[in-house]
């Protein structure tokens, strides 16, 4: 059976195509977006990727069309598609049918973070010998692909995006978890929700899907999620807390500030240390969500803390590229104001005193749409110098978040500039965090290559 997945090269799409051809089927797929490293990922697998959406992609005719959610009526693909009568689905729609029935499946969902604890997720059940089955939105560091079928447990990452142009529920009501972790929730996705109540009902559908003999875990701390279970609620919830606190099962004790070694207690007592490379009271926020989840599963807690405690992390979350002349370049796929913070904030109490680069490209669609721009100054109010990418399409002007900085920031629309700046100031000892969730016009190797001159 030949399967085309038009958009096959989206974090979501391209884990897919990988247990559709572990399932057997031919895969082939399109996308107006080739690049590494899903790209490379794809292609290591035999998967032929075709660029651009032709209808000639189309031809011979495949048995099945999986069509990605950035594919919209207009698209030669589509109108092809649906002219001559192919038959078609959605990605979510296609894994619940062919992958997630009778499996128990972990989802992982929040409006930051689910990646990162997604992979965390599988690597701690994959290190307890369960041999999970995953889908990872994002190239893990931990194993060779970003999915696979495995055993009767499947981690998955739960995006509250839209399905398809036909299907405009959230990916995540397709997938029937036994246990659902709710990372956090603050609106986000601009371009398909009006407002965070829109947001929340697509949370409150997913969870009247998981079974009163399941579990949810959220932090105390999330009013927003607070409100989503008040609209009704017939599962067991298990609360996570960064702090001591009475109404969290599952809390943890910082012994390092940056969030690199903690311990973590249940109702009071020890069951483990976890001493990481990870940084960010949000990583540690996402271990407390894992080691829940996977106690659910019958994972002790202690043997959750030793596995975590070998946890690579993922490609594009604070991933060290390199180091060059004593400078240190990293990349990271944050986009919205809290994860620029959040992960900032995890690199400044690493880094101490050392000087902290942001080159920042305000890429997703919230942002294009200008919506949050009001909290992008003070996201990276941590870092010594910032540099704010104009790309094109951005339809508003950049210069504001920059006069509302209160450190020194600069507006750049050329990465040519950016990368000579970069090349004439930085000093030894000094780190660069790339933030962006795109390629950044390759501006990643650029630096690293000019550096090395």
């Amino acid at each position: 059976m030949h399967l085309h997945i038009l958009g096959i090269c989206g974090t979501f799409m391209g884990s897919l195509a990988l247990l559709a051809r572990e399932l057997g089927y031919t895969v082939t797929g399109s996308d107006q977006n080739v690049y590494p490293p899903m790209s490379t990922q794809l292609e290591n697998a035999g998967i032929q990727l075709m660029q651009g959406y032709d209808r000639s992609h189309l031809q011979p005719h495949p048995d099945l069309v999986i069509v990605g959610n950035a594919m919209v009526r207009g698209i030669d693909a589509v109108e092809y598609m649906l002219d001559v009568g192919l038959a078609y689905t959605s990605g979510p729609q296609f894994l619940a049918d062919h992958v997630l029935q009778g499996k128990h499946v972990l989802a992982v969902a929040g409006t930051h973070g689910k990646t990162t604890t997604t992979t965390m997720l599988a690597w701690v059940l994959d290190q307890a010998g369960l041999n999970p089955g995953f889908l990872i939105g994002g190239v893990p560091l931990g194993f060779s692909y970003s999915a696979r079928l495995g055993s009767q447990y499947f981690v998955v990452e739960a995006d509250e995006y839209d399905s398809a142009f036909f299907d405009k529920r959230s990916k995540f009501v397709h997938y029937h978890p036994r246990t659902a972790i709710l990372n956090n929730l603050e609106f986000d996705h601009a371009d398909i929700f009006d407002d965070l109540a829109a947001i929340q009902k697509q949370f409150h559908h997913l969870v009247r899907t998981i079974p009163g003999s399941g579990r949810i875990i959220a932090p105390i701390t999330e009013g927003n999620i607070d409100e989503v279970l008040k609209m009704g609620c017939w599962t067991p919830v298990i609360r996570t807390s960064l702090t001591s606190n009475d109404q969290a099962a599952i809390y943890a004790e910082l012994i390092a500030d940056d969030g690199s070694h903690f311990k973590v207690l249940k109702n009071g007592i020890v069951q483990g240390e976890v001493q990481w490379q990870m940084t960010g009271q949000h990583s540690v926020a996402n271990a407390l969500a894992t080691i829940a989840a996977a106690e659910h599963i019958g994972v002790a807690i202690h043997t959750a803390c030793e596995a975590l405690s070998c946890f690579g992390g993922v490609k594009r979350r604070m991933e060290l590229l390199g180091t060059i002349r004593g400078i240190e370049v990293y990349d990271d796929f944050a986009h919205h104001p809290t994860a620029i913070a959040t992960t900032l904030d995890g690199a400044r109490k690493r880094l101490g005193k050392r000087r902290l680069w942001a080159i920042i490209e305000p890429r997703s669609n919230t942002m294009r749409m200008g919506n949050l721009k009001e909290s992008l100054a003070n996201s990276a109010c941590v870092a010594d110098e910032v540099i704010w990418y104009q790309p094109e399409g951005l339809d508003w002007d950049l210069q504001s978040v920059v006069y509302a900085a209160p450190n020194h920031a600069q507006v750049s629309q050329s990465l040519d500039e950016i990368i000579q700046r970069v090349k004439n100031e930085a000093k030894s000892g000094d780190a660069v965090v790339i933030m962006s969730n795109g390629g950044f016009g390759g501006l990643h190797q650029k630096l690293l290559a000019a550096l090395n001159v």
